[in-house]
């Protein structure tokens, strides 16, 4: 496989940073994992760093090719989700929760899911291909005609989530994301809302096709906490280039790395 890849995260305004990202790979394939622990829940920086752990794990101890990527993605976030709801917690206020988003690229398709309001999003073209749908009652809003996306984009309840892993038990479904046949020149991006947050697709479609890809994802997480300064969320994300010119990444074996967010 050949692609380029980079993974970023800032604190914001946040007192603690609460988002986990990983990706590992091997020669047949590539994950990406990113997790946005619930802040209105205790420990939520704990609940992301399992669900990350999790696919990593997974994915290191399956040998040779995923029959079922999809399958693969699904009931491992299950597992995790599993893993949380194990946590001791406080009864009055819940089990400790995250969002989780992930994609897993395999003989050149990509496999998605997802659960709560971080986002992966397919660039191509130079412009927004696909992205996923967030679990929350602003999107709810937005789908019944109720507000518009600019009102969507900027209402202060956004942030309010109706899915996540851990919480409330009965609160936990996966969504998956269709297959898709990647193309020479597309960007994968994983993001937390505090990355997406603050644009619009066009805008952040467009800081991904006139930079490399280090570059293009470090600058877009300054002007998100530029744009939110003073109550800028945790700002966290990963990155792919895909296609024939970029580095090669033959390896022995599996490779992972999870970004070190104290």
């Amino acid at each position: 496989m050949k692609f380029s890849v980079h993974q970023a995260s800032l604190i914001g305004n946040r007192k603690y940073n609460q988002d986990r990202v990983a990706y590992a790979y091997r020669n047949d394939a590539l994950l990406l994992v990113l997790a946005d622990g619930m802040g209105g829940h205790l420990h939520g920086e704990l609940a992301a760093t399992l669900a990350v752990a999790a696919f990593v794990e997974l994915f290191t101890l399956h040998e040779g090719p995923f029959g079922d990527p999809q399958s693969f993605l699904n009931e491992t976030m299950r597992e995790a989700h599993q893993r949380i709801m194990q946590l001791p917690h406080d009864k009055d206020v819940g089990f400790p929760g995250t969002t989780c988003v992930v994609a897993l690229i395999q003989d050149g398709k990509m496999y998605g899911a997802h659960a709560g309001d971080s986002r992966l999003y397919v660039l191509r073209e130079q412009a927004v291909y696909s992205r996923t749908r967030d679990h929350s009652m602003v999107q709810q809003w937005y789908e019944w005609g109720v507000i518009s996306e600019e009102e969507a984009r900027v209402h202060p309840r956004r942030n309010q989530i109706t899915n996540c892993l851990g919480g409330i038990e009965d609160m936990f479904y996966v969504e998956s994301t269709p297959a898709m046949q990647l193309q020479h020149g597309d960007v994968l991006l994983l993001g937390s809302d505090g990355l997406w947050g603050p644009f619009t697709d066009e805008e952040l479609a467009e800081s991904f096709f006139v930079r490399p890809l280090e570059q293009a994802l470090d600058n877009l997480m300054i002007r998100a906490y530029e744009r939110e300064e003073g109550h800028s969320d945790n700002i966290t994300g990963v990155a792919i280039a895909w296609g024939d010119s970029e580095q090669d990444r033959e390896t022995d074996g599996t490779v992972s790395y999870e970004l070190d967010i104290g």
